[in-house]
């Protein structure tokens, strides 16, 4: 039985007996046990694992990619490429959200006593959050692109600035070209062969860690919570819905080349662990293997599309942020013009960029943009009680984006590619 048979039994199993033990046990102590002792510890092994190699991986990643690209002209011509993709792929998904929510409207099917009954349940989380949203600033983004300590920036998992760290080392070593640079390039290519064999052993885990995350989330989240924001929550996933099964197929048949079947049977692997993990980053060691070896991307694209989309190609997180903005507005009858919700797609654009790629990394970003707008911060109260569910969602999204652009960005760079091997030839 192949690893991708495996991860999607697990998921199923994961899915189903969590959510019958919600039903049938949610008041049994034992349940507690069980998710707390064994789900949770096992779950968060195989994430800490998986973030372990995030670093070394996106650093080796991106140096090599910058080397084997070699010239500023194609280093150039590759990063426009990629700009372009994320703008232009993330202004649709936002403009998807906004369509949706201006359609059904769900912020007006909430009586205002029961969304004040579910934010009064989730109030200490969402006077943190939105007590957070000062701390987020379009220009410190900016200016925390460039690291002060890069050691520091790896410490405390700040992404873009290890990526900035790497670009301008991997162009260096692009124009230097001497003997030392070489043997450096060397080095860094055994770091990246040994996060590769890592993660081939860590991904052996996965299907129990993906039955064990998904149980633990279901068994907490049960139905109650969905039923009360049944609108909201269904809003959300009918727009990403669209997004990826009927934008991303298009993008990949006409500017990739690649059937959508064949991309989303070598892509599931990443999938799956994107849906379990909620965490773009988490899910990055993962996204990188199958998109050499399961999408036949050329390794100097793959390499420098993915790392920099863990971070910067935020579809589903762009998309999810518009539309929760605007169902907080329509909730608390705060009324918005067009001209102020294009203000709003481009902020949720921007804001998606600087997001983290970890769960609920978007949530201090969406408190930020409540507040330009004179809606109530601590609304997003309301949400929290199904943001897990729609940041797995959302993150499947993320990362589907990203390989969707490798494909596409690898093809315009090599031309008319061959077929991608069968998922199985690449385990």
């Amino acid at each position: 039985m192949s690893l991708h048979t495996r991860m999607l039994i697990g998921f199923v199993a994961g899915t189903v007996l969590g959510l019958a033990a919600n039903i049938f046990a949610a008041d049994a102590g034992w349940l507690d046990v069980v998710t707390t002792y064994v789900a949770d510890p096992v779950g968060q092994v195989f994430l800490r694992l998986l973030f372990m190699l995030v670093i070394p991986l996106v650093f080796s990643a991106l140096v090599l990619g910058v080397v084997e690209i070699g010239d500023p002209q194609s280093l150039g011509r590759i990063g426009g490429k990629t700009l372009v993709w994320i703008l232009a792929v993330t202004t649709i998904a936002v403009t998807i959200g906004l369509v949706m929510v201006n359609l059904i409207r769900p912020g007006q099917g909430i009586p205002p006593e029961l969304g004040a009954e579910i934010m009064a349940g989730a109030g200490d989380r969402a006077t943190q959050i939105a007590a957070g949203r000062e701390q987020v600033s379009g220009l410190q983004v900016l200016l925390n692109i460039v690291p002060r300590n890069p050691v520091a920036a790896a410490a405390n998992g700040d992404l873009i600035a290890v990526m900035f760290f790497a670009l301008m080392f991997g162009v260096a070593a692009t124009v230097i070209r001497s003997d030392g640079t070489r043997s450096f390039v060397s080095a860094v290519q055994g770091v990246y062969d040994i996060c590769l064999k890592l993660i081939d052993w860590v991904i052996r885990l996965a299907p129990w860690a993906v039955a064990a995350l998904l149980f633990s989330i279901t068994a907490k989240l049960g139905f109650d919570v969905l039923v009360q924001l049944a609108r909201f929550v269904g809003t959300v996933l009918a727009a990403l819905a669209i997004h990826f099964f009927i934008v991303f197929p298009i993008l990949l048949r006409v500017f990739g080349g690649m059937s959508p079947v064949v991309f989303f049977r070598g892509a599931q692997p990443a999938l799956l662990t994107a849906f379990s993990t909620s965490s773009s980053s988490a899910t990055l060691p993962t996204t990188l293997k199958v998109t050499e070896e399961a999408l036949g991307v050329p390794r100097r694209v793959a390499r420098f599309v993915c790392t920099l989309g863990a971070t910067a190609n935020m579809n589903g997180t762009a998309l999810f942020e518009g539309i929760t903005v605007l169902f907080l507005a329509q909730f608390f009858g705060v009324e918005l013009n067009l001209v102020q919700q294009a203000m709003i797609l481009v902020l949720c654009m921007l804001g998606s960029i600087g997001a983290a790629g970890v769960p609920g990394g978007s949530l201090p970003v969406i408190a930020m943009i409540l507040a330009m707008f004179g809606i109530p911060p601590e609304g997003i109260g309301l949400i929290l009680g199904v943001d897990r569910l729609l940041d797995m969602c959302r993150t499947v999204v993320n990362v589907g984006g990203d390989m969707v652009g490798s494909v596409v960005i690898g093809r315009s760079e090599e031309g008319v590619r061959e077929s991608p091997p069968e998922p199985a030839a690449a385990g």
